[in-house]
């Protein structure tokens, strides 16, 4: 009786990369339809069953958006990990995406993709931790869909994080935020958009997608003055603002007079600021006021540097860490907890009602000059 050979690579039809290519990189695809209730197999799905496209098409569309319900955002990271893969798995192998097998994405092919993003790109461990744990996803997902690929997902899955030094948080003084604030011109649109928005972001805290997604609709300018926001883990959440921020905030809504659903910020073209858009504004606004501002000269700032900031503020004027977690929308005070580290006015103030320790100051005497060269030899 003649066995079948489980080592041939399952076989590949003829999908057109530029349609594989659409499914990966804009996730954008509607899951498959299916009858309520009705039960299927996973080996069965995909229309090439085992093949990397196919897989990589359902953990996209059917897995990420239709089971777990995956945020744009996480989508839009794992299609960035994947398309990076892609790329240089298409080098290395000198073959097209869609004609790549599983097999060939194994641990020590995806350490070397690792070690690429590390050297090549310069991303630092973090950014490699995140594409990894992309990678875990999806092949936790293979391991379930194709049995017979489980010792090659477990052997990807042994990947470990990479562990890395946790520095200070950077963070702006007051004085710093005030200097970056009145750096935009505000006689020009460009200018008024930008003081706006810095003003706002340095009250708030609000993370870079926040900022970037408010909507007219988001802001309340009347009593009980806040913007709503939807933060990380989809969690809504409402932020006071100050009488100085609402005369600004109130100022640049009327004159742009947009719909309930126009950005707050828009760019130039009138759509949605980009993340690198908001990156370049505060690096442009960065270098103006560090002609008023020196202190600014030796610190690296982008836009999460503001949120810091927010935080610093607040801790300094002894709000308690469990408020600073609510208001900058952590999931737990722990994550709070780093600004207690960064803050050298706090450690200052502890050492300042410490007691003494009643040890007098010794005075150094040397030793004696020969036993001093023979302990030398």
């Amino acid at each position: 009786m003649r066995l079948p050979n489980r080592g041939r690579p399952a076989e590949v039809h003829d999908d057109s990369p530029a349609q594989f290519a659409q499914a990966v990189h804009s996730a954008s695809a509607s899951p498959r339809d299916k009858a309520p209730g009705a039960s299927r197999d996973p080996r069965t799905v995909p229309r090439f069953p085992g093949s990397f496209q196919s897989l990589l098409q359902l953990f996209f569309a059917d897995r990420l958006r239709a089971q777990l319900g995956a945020s744009p955002h996480t989508i839009a990271a794992y299609r960035d990990t994947f398309r990076l893969l892609l790329q240089f798995a298409s080098k290395n192998f000198r073959r097209a995406p869609s004609q790549l097998r599983t097999e060939d994405i194994d641990a020590p092919f995806l350490g070397k993709f690792l070690e690429h993003l590390e050297l090549a790109r310069g991303n630092g461990a973090r950014t490699r931790n995140n594409r990894l744990a992309a990678l875990h996803a999806f092949f936790r997902y293979v391991a379930v869909s194709e049995p017979g690929l489980a010792l090659h997902c477990q052997r990807v899955l042994t990947i470990p994080s990479k562990r890395y030094d946790r520095g200070p948080v950077a963070f702006l003084t007051e004085t710093e935020a005030a200097a970056l604030v009145a750096a935009p011109n505000p006689k020009t649109w460009i200018g008024k958009r930008d003081r706006t928005l810095l003003l706002v972001a340095v009250q708030t805290g609000l993370r870079n997608s926040e900022i970037t997604s408010l909507r007219c609709q988001d802001v309340e300018l009347g009593a009980g003055a806040h913007v709503r926001c939807l933060g990380k883990g989809r969690k809504m959440r409402c932020t006071p603002l100050r009488p100085d921020v609402i005369k600004v905030l109130r100022e640049w809504m009327s004159q742009q007079g947009g719909k309930p659903e126009d950005p707050v910020f828009p760019s130039s073209n009138g759509g949605r600021l980009s993340a690198d858009g908001l990156q370049q504004l505060v690096a442009r606004h960065i270098a103006a006021a560090r002609k008023c501002c020196p202190s600014l000269a030796s610190k690296t700032v982008t836009p999460h540097t503001l949120r810091h900031g927010a935080a610093m503020a607040m801790l300094r004027r002894g709000v308690d860490l469990s408020v600073i977690a609510l208001w900058l929308g952590h999931e737990s005070t722990e994550t709070t907890q780093m600004y207690l580290h960064a803050d050298m006015q706090l450690k200052e103030r502890a050492l300042a009602r410490a007691s003494p320790s009643g040890l007098k100051p010794a005075r150094f005497r040397p030793k004696d000059a020969l036993l001093a060269f023979l302990e030398s030899l």
